[in-house]
């Protein structure tokens, strides 16, 4: 507190000399960021430091809040009636505030669940999808100051280390080094390019080890040093790298305390990774600190709100102002204690232009009431495309896709997913959804091709219709709202309910990896084998029947506004698919650990699983084929650079997702993934390839060091199209 004061009293005499017309130092934007902040904390009140750490900004100082926003897959700016607990007041600052009224739009980009960004295996995807987010982030908080929404709360860096994982929909995948790069490459498109100023503030999420739903608020996540850094926690690490500074803490306690109140706050976060802004803990955390039946860690609320803050938090995201006050004058809080968590909490405001009369995004045109950025062809377009890319190709026997309209002429199409794009817990509200149905009706639109529809099997005329067909397309998958299917009826399943025993949201796992509709692609398929399955599923199901028997399957996950033209792009070849899976689906639940098991090693991800999959990690198909050869690896720096020849061996233009793992001396697990590229390779031609693998990403924990080392003397290195097709191999010294 006291050097706070002795620097603000010497920026105070600068600016009398200087004789600038701007009321406060902080104000000026010349001076260090360090010295404006201190000056700032200095001038606020306790009120007002206490109003930072429940997410408030400082009117007095001029100093706005920048509010904040679920952002998984687009922002979350209203509510949906499918999902009427999302209302506009619940995020960004609204909601019963003195002078709100009801939002004017709320509308944004819905992209693809984080599962199928993390299926295009594709950096530039993924910042397109951060900054398509903080664009329009920008558009509802420079209109509205009570829709502010300048904070997001993505990525996502937690892994999907189990598919009973009811969050899975909200991971990129199982991989840390896959999710690390599309963690890194969606916090800078959240955060601009501007060297000072944040167009949005990336808020990772759930720091860490939250891969369970079920008793979420009072399990503990148990394992060892090696697993934090090389698994858990490497996707946040390679996400501060790009620049985030802000994240959000898990339920769950890691090896006995409560994440909220953990050591590695300031230990990691802070000193190590130089995370200096906003970090906040989960909705109602808090209190699950000290409520009975719950982490039981702290005796009271005012301890809780203590050891906190003293951990190095520096946000409640839904306490109120009294209960840290409260804290405060019963003396489990000191003022400068405040005043440092004060200070993180304004460099996100800083950072996002709020503390200066004026940033580069302020003078950038984010839209209007007559050019709104979502009905903007270019935001659909970019959903399109990430829709595409996310297309997994899983089957294609006799290749029987693409369709082709001048022979297939009697189309017909199945399943409660073939009419609706469903909307998530967490996801955007579009201006307008392509079902699976209405995007093939769209494609054939104008030809002699004709299509019908049937959603079930109830009396046995889906066998009739599949009889008539020359091509049958079944659209099934899970509920991401766990409700049943009631036509007009709005349903919410209850928090922490489903009603199929396959499907899960936040607060509910599954309890099955069964997919209950897939008797009726049996139905189908018995009368018309030329069947097209299309799984649109927020997880992987053990389909080992239909992965076994029907000709054709493709995998997409939920909610993009797109998914219908996408899915009809790729199954009549307008689009050769090139989506990978992200996680490894077994064939049967017995082949899983206990839910609570955190120690991967014990058969978890492609890296231990002690079973062959149904599909592997890494895999999908594409229309035309690639022929990988000659790899060399070279030393360049402090980088490894490993190069090849990709020649694209079949009929049609296409892109191979190239996938470089490394087996280690004495590592338990059978291949880590260190390097991918989305490559583009037209039919006939041959195109060389590099990767650049940096030093560090072929290092591995050293618990006795405390740092990364190498293992040994050298590693090998395996080129090839997934986890399970190895095509090229090389021993690499170091």
């Amino acid at each position: 507190m006291k050097k706070a004061l002795i620097v603000s009293a010497l920026l105070a005499a600068c600016y009398l000399l200087r004789a600038q017309t701007i009321d406060y130092p902080f104000q000026d934007t010349s001076l260090p960021e360090e010295a404006r902040l201190d000056n700032a904390v200095s001038l606020m009140t306790v009120d007002e430091k206490i109003g930072t750490i429940v997410g408030q900004g400082v009117p007095r100082l001029g100093i706005a809040g920048p509010g904040a926003t679920e952002a998984i897959h687009g922002i979350v700016r209203g509510g949906d009636t499918e999902l009427p607990g999302l209302n506009t007041g619940q995020f960004g600052g609204g909601g019963g505030w003195p002078g709100w009224t009801p939002p004017k739009y709320r509308n944004s980009t819905a992209f693809p669940q984080a599962y199928g960004v993390g299926e295009t295996w594709d950096r530039e995807m993924a910042h397109i999808v951060g900054d398509v987010m903080s664009y329009e982030a920008r558009f509802y908080s420079n209109g509205n100051p009570f829709m502010k929404c300048l904070v997001l709360w993505a990525p996502n860096a937690d892994l999907a280390r189990d598919p009973r994982w009811g969050r899975t929909e909200e991971s990129f995948g199982e991989d840390p080094y896959l999710v690390g790069e599309l963690v890194a490459a969606e916090v800078k498109g959240i955060q601009g390019d501007d060297p000072t100023y944040w167009r949005g503030a990336a808020l990772m999420k759930h720091f860490l080890a939250n891969s369970n739903e079920d008793n979420r608020y009072r399990t503990d996540s148990r394992f060892d040093e090696e697993l934090f850094r090389e698994y858990y926690s490497y996707g946040f690490w390679k996400g501060a790298k790009a620049g985030a500074m802000s994240l959000m803490t898990a339920y769950n306690a890691y090896n006995g305390i409560p994440c909220i109140a953990a050591p590695f706050i300031k230990e990691i976060l802070y000193d190590e990774w130089g995370m200096k802004g906003t970090i906040v803990d989960d909705a109602g955390a808090l209190r699950f600190m000290y409520q009975p039946g719950m982490h039981e860690y702290a005796k009271d609320e005012n301890e809780a709100v203590q050891m906190a803050l003293e951990a190095g938090l520096t946000r409640f995201i839904d306490a109120r102002p009294a209960q840290v006050q409260a804290a405060y004058d019963a003396g489990f809080l000191s003022e400068d204690l405040l005043d440092e968590r004060t200070k993180s909490n304004l460099r996100t405001m800083l950072r996002l232009g709020l503390m200066d009369a004026a940033c580069p995004y302020d003078a950038q045109e984010f839209g209007s009431d007559e050019d709104l950025p979502w009905e903007r062809q270019e935001f659909k377009d970019k959903a399109r495309l990430v829709t595409q890319k996310s297309v997994v190709l899983l089957k294609n026997e006799g290749n029987l896709l693409p369709l082709d309209k001048n022979k297939v002429k009697k189309i017909a199409v199945f399943g409660n997913r073939a009419e609706k794009v469903l909307k998530d817990w967490y996801g955007a509200l579009p201006a307008y959804r392509v079902s699976p149905l209405e995007g093939i009706q769209a494609k054939v639109e104008g030809t002699d091709v004709e299509v019908k529809f049937q959603r079930w099997d109830s009396d046995g005329s889906a066998q009739e219709l599949a009889k008539w067909a020359d091509v049958c397309i079944v659209c099934v998958g899970n509920s991401p709202a766990t409700s049943p299917d009631w036509d007009a009826q709005s349903v919410q399943s209850p928090w922490g309910y489903g009603v199929t025993a396959g499907d899960g949201r936040e607060s509910l796992d599954r309890r099955s990896l069964q997919l209950e509709s897939e008797d009726l692609i049996k139905v189908v398929w018995q009368a018309n084998h030329n069947t097209v399955v299309t799984l649109i599923s927020s997880f992987p199901f053990a389909i080992n029947w239909t992965a076994k028997n029907v000709p054709a399957i493709v995998h997409m996950t939920q909610c993009s506004q797109e998914l219908g033209n996408a899915l009809a792009d790729v199954l009549f070849g307008d689009y050769n698919p090139a989506g990978r899976l992200t996680q490894t689906w077994v064939t049967d639940i017995l082949e899983l650990p206990n839910m609570l098991d955190y120690d991967i090693r014990h058969g978890r991800t492609y890296m231990y699983a002690k079973s062959k999959p149904i599909f592997p990690f890494g895999f999908g198909l594409s229309y035309t084929s690639f022929k990988y050869s000659k790899m060399k690896v070279r030393k360049d720096g402090d980088n490894y650079v490993v190069s090849f020849n990709l020649k694209n061996t079949g009929s049609r233009d296409g892109e191979e997702v190239v996938q470089l793992y490394a087996k280690f001396r004495g590592d338990d697990a059978s291949k880590r993934l260190r390097g991918f590229e989305r490559v583009a390779v037209k039919t006939g031609e041959t195109v060389p390839v590099e990767l650049v693998i940096p030093a560090d990403d072929l290092k591995l924990w050293d618990s006795e060091k405390h740092d990364w080392a190498f293992r040994g003397k050298k590693v090998k290195l395996m080129l090839g199209a997934s986890s399970e097709d190895i095509r090229l191999k090389k021993n690499l010294k170091f």
